[in-house]
């Protein structure tokens, strides 16, 4: 799933195989062959936009939480690092896409997020206050590679997806060989902290890795629905 490698035995693996029929759905999803195929109504892709971006907020807060669990000044290091790339690099599309729609930043800062978006950040973010670092990363990293799964599917399925005068940038974006950069960096992350888990520990590590792959399966019906 998405571009990066994997080992047959890393915890990543088992992640992914976990959440394989979840993460099948998204690529069935009306909104994401929208994406995919140019027909999705922009007014859709609008409710979307303006609720990843509240979303994105807290999803920083979430990697935050990492460098104040991090015991090691390298963790705590790319943790912070991601809140950088969060708030200054992923935010960028969205805040393309807002000007592109006339939709200012503030404006946007303002959208009440949904129930869904609500209860998913939630989620994560009592992760992160109760747990570890390994427990964090898997929490965050379902959102992170499943935009890649799903933009590099388009790609591959789409080819003409990443010209769409519209959703093309969208679709460049996550597909991109630097997001998915960033994505192995993650994946290197929780194999380090994980390491030496014991098979409980490492069956929390799922578990919480598919509730939020059933979250961002929510959140996309929530996208299509316009549901607050």
């Amino acid at each position: 799933m998405g571009g990066t490698t994997l080992n047959q035995n890393s915890l990543t693996d088992r992640l992914l195989t976990a959440a394989h029929t979840i993460w099948e759905g998204y690529l069935r999803h009306p909104f994401v062959r929208g994406l995919a195929d140019g027909s999705l109504p922009v007014e859709k892709f609008r409710f979307y936009l303006l609720q990843d971006y509240v979303y994105l907020f807290d999803y920083a807060k979430v990697f935050a939480q990492g460098v104040v669990r991090a015991r090691e000044p390298a963790v705590m290091r790319s943790f912070a690092t991601y809140v950088s790339n969060i708030l200054n690099g992923e935010m960028d599309i969205h805040r393309s896409y807002m000007k592109r729609l006339g939709i200012t930043p503030a404006q946007a800062e303002h959208v009440a997020p949904s129930l869904d978006n609500l209860s998913y950040t939630a989620y994560m973010r009592a992760i992160a206050a109760e747990e570890g670092p390994a427990e964090i990363m898997a929490a965050v990293l379902s959102c992170a590679l499943s935009y890649e799964h799903i933009a590099k599917w388009i790609v591959a399925h789409y080819p003409h997806a990443a010209d769409h005068a519209f959703y093309g940038e969208w679709v460049q974006g996550y597909a991109a060989d630097a997001y998915a950069a960033a994505n192995d960096h993650l994946v290197a992350l929780l194999e380090q902290l994980a390491a030496g888990y014991t098979q409980s520990q490492l069956a929390h590590l799922t578990e919480i890795f598919v509730n939020c792959s059933r979250y961002e399966a929510r959140f996309w019906d929530m996208a299509w629905n316009g549901t607050v």
